[in-house]
């Protein structure tokens, strides 16, 4: 079996894989060859290197295993017209993304920022504004692997959870569940509004301005999730009307962000470059969810962990 990485992994990692599979044929490169491509069996990507082209020449392929939850720049029209597997480390992300969500609510409730900005400047202040999250409601876009996590360690904070997504179907660590198409009836009640969806064609601008003007002038939005949640101009309004106090957004619409977007400068949203995954165990993360599958699909056991279906990108 010919395993193609389109990246080349640590050695630790890649020794590893090679004394537990020495009998299957790997290369890995940092690119994407396509003499190679023509012949492999499984791919191993992290998805945005690959073109609609890429698939047609694949003849052999079978797998396509993605070290990334998503795949919106995927060729997933041509991935499924050719019945090509396709898995990916979805719930990878869980541990360092609601950390970081965590990390956020806090640093805005307890006033660190204010607190950082005095230190700077040795001034000795201690009118803060700090504010605590015991018994805020917090609503949760996307109450799978990762909102699962973020409601788990909220709920330790004495925080109500409330979980969105397309069916309303009960989710872990969620006190209450509710669908899209109620969003407006809840939003008057949320502190917090988190979204960690994916990209897809019912989440494109999900969130309108008819959304902001209902939530609470003194709600924090945070968007974790994909930047085509909502229309930059949008958020960016509800922030100069204060239709909500704060925002943090780790993605967005275009990036990377536009040095000259107005988001730098306004003192009621934090920008983060899309970092909120970022940690030193992901490499090591997604292995430990590759191999199983691997050895399983050696069997030619293909209820492989993770499957994704193309045509829904998710």
């Amino acid at each position: 079996m010919r395993i193609y990485f389109t990246f080349d992994p640590r050695p630790d990692l890649k020794e590893d894989l090679l004394h537990e599979f020495p009998e299957q044929d790997f290369i890995f490169r940092n690119s994407v060859e396509e003499d190679i491509l023509k012949t492999a069996d499984i791919l191993v990507t992290y998805g945005e290197d690959l073109t609609e082209r890429h698939i047609e020449i694949a003849n052999q392929l079978q797998w396509i295993m993605v070290f990334s939850a998503g795949l919106e720049k995927m060729p997933l029209s041509e991935i499924a017209n050719r019945g090509i597997t396709v898995s990916n480390v979805r719930g990878i992300h869980k541990v360092p993304m609601a950390e970081s969500v965590i990390a956020h609510i806090l640093a805005y409730n307890r006033s660190l920022q204010w607190i950082y900005e005095k230190e700077r400047n040795a001034e000795w202040n201690r009118k803060s504004k700090s504010k605590e999250l015991r018994d805020s409601t917090a609503l949760i876009l996307g109450p799978g692997a990762i909102g699962g996590e973020i409601g788990r360690i909220l709920q330790c904070f004495g925080v109500k959870t409330i979980g969105c997504n397309r069916s309303g179907k009960n989710a872990d660590y969620m006190n209450g569940m509710i669908k899209f198409d109620e969003l407006t009836t809840v939003l008057p009640e949320a502190d917090i509004v988190i979204s960690v969806l994916p990209s897809t064609k019912e989440t494109h601008h999900l969130l309108g301005a008819e959304h902001f003007k209902v939530m609470k002038d003194s709600a924090i939005f945070m968007n974790f999730g994909r930047g085509d949640l909502v229309a930059t101009d949008v958020l960016q309004e509800a922030l100069l009307q204060k239709d909500i106090a704060y925002a943090v957004c780790d993605v967005f619409e275009e990036e990377p962000l536009p040095k000259d977007h107005p988001f730098w400068t306004m003192d009621n949203i934090t920008v983060s470059p899309h970092v909120s995954s970022h940690s030193s165990r992901y490499l090591e993360r997604s292995f430990d969810m590759f191999k199983p599958n691997l050895k399983k699909w050696l069997k030619g056991d293909k209820q492989l962990e993770n499957i994704i279906n193309p045509q829904k990108g998710y």
